[in-house]
């Protein structure tokens, strides 16, 4: 979440408001004075909500920074203190802004909760949503993106967290009918569902409808995609083709095949997935990190990619070169 991009432009289009009769180079020159001076514009409730959330999301994120330099106690202890912090500001939030989607969600994410407890609290505030402002899908048409109103990108997180937490939670007919639910209102997918319904329809073995979300992405692969084309192929027991994947994974994300084979803990993304490069380790480690419910019910996988040795060795190699551990 962007969350300074978003309160310049909620302020930006506040302002706008009130001078009435802008053009559009007009408006830029607003926008501009706003990325300046943003504390001056501030002066709506859901701005000084959002403002609050933006501090607290850069602390957290700066937090998570040092995380490798930290032992396990040390890294614990620094852990519920960021979180606890991250649902105190977030409750701040919603004592400026009662209808502060995005604190609602951030509180929600940061109290940690196991996930099927995660999954009903989400779910409580989807229908919260829907009794205040309409069910997400009529919101659209189908030549509008919900993304390019700002004011709805609440609404487009909150879904996203949702069928994150279906995929975590395996209930993946769940995450299908929901993520396509936002989808058709929002296609330029900027928060990434399309990565979690490749999962999805991957443990679902339901390659038509990972063929035809894979052609309305365009065909750009990401680690999700690589690695559920894997996983979809070996659940279909087309050894050849999971093996041509697999290499086709291997060779694209970077460091893939470390993360595949000695997946590391990955802290929760809150509000929303980091901006990481595609089919880089860090996404990479991420994408098998949302994999694993479906690894673990899945459990001849791993030991067929361990006994690639092809895999192995180039896993070691990019453990030797980066230094890092490998473990027993």
């Amino acid at each position: 979440m962007n969350a300074t991009e978003e309160l310049e432009e909620r302020c930006a289009l506040t302002r706008s408001r009130k001078l009435g009769g802008l053009t559009p180079a007009g408006f830029e020159e607003l926008r501009r004075d706003v990325h300046e001076n943003l504390s001056d514009f501030i002066e709506t409730d859901d701005q000084r909500a959002l403002n609050i959330l933006k501090g607290a999301l850069a602390r957290y994120n700066d937090s998570v920074k040092d995380d490798d330099l930290r032992g396990d106690d040390e890294f614990m202890a620094e852990r519920k203190k960021r979180l606890s912090a991250l649902v105190a500001a977030a409750q701040q939030a919603q004592g400026e802004d009662p209808s502060c989607l995005d604190a609602a969600l951030i509180e929600t994410l940061a109290r940690d909760l196991d996930p099927e407890a995660l999954l009903d609290a989400l779910l409580r505030l989807e229908g919260t949503e829907e009794k205040r402002s309409g069910k997400l899908q009529e919101l659209g048409t189908k030549e509008t993106d919900l993304w390019d109103d700002v004011y709805l990108r609440p609404r487009l997180r909150l879904r996203a967290a949702t069928v994150r937490t279906c995929v975590d939670t395996a209930h993946y007919r769940m995450a299908a009918s929901l993520g396509r639910e936002a989808l058709d209102v929002a296609p330029t997918d900027a928060l990434g569902i399309r990565s979690s319904l490749a999962l999805a329809y991957a443990r679902l073995e339901d390659e038509p409808a990972f063929n035809e979300l894979e052609a309305e992405a365009g065909h750009h692969g990401n680690a999700w995609w690589h690695l559920a084309r894997v996983l979809l192929l070996f659940k279909l027991n087309r050894m050849p083709a999971a093996t041509r994947a697999l290499k086709g994974y291997m060779r694209l994300v970077h460091g893939g095949s470390y993360a595949l084979l000695r997946p590391v803990f990955v802290e929760l993304c809150i509000p929303d997935r980091p901006a990481y490069a595609p089919n880089s380790f860090e996404e990479a480690m991420l994408a098998v990190h949302e994999a694993d419910p479906i690894v673990a019910d899945t459990p001849d996988f791993i030991n067929w990619c361990e006994d690639q040795s092809w895999l192995v060795q180039d896993a070691m190699k990019f453990c030797d070169a980066e230094g890092l551990d490998w473990g027993a």
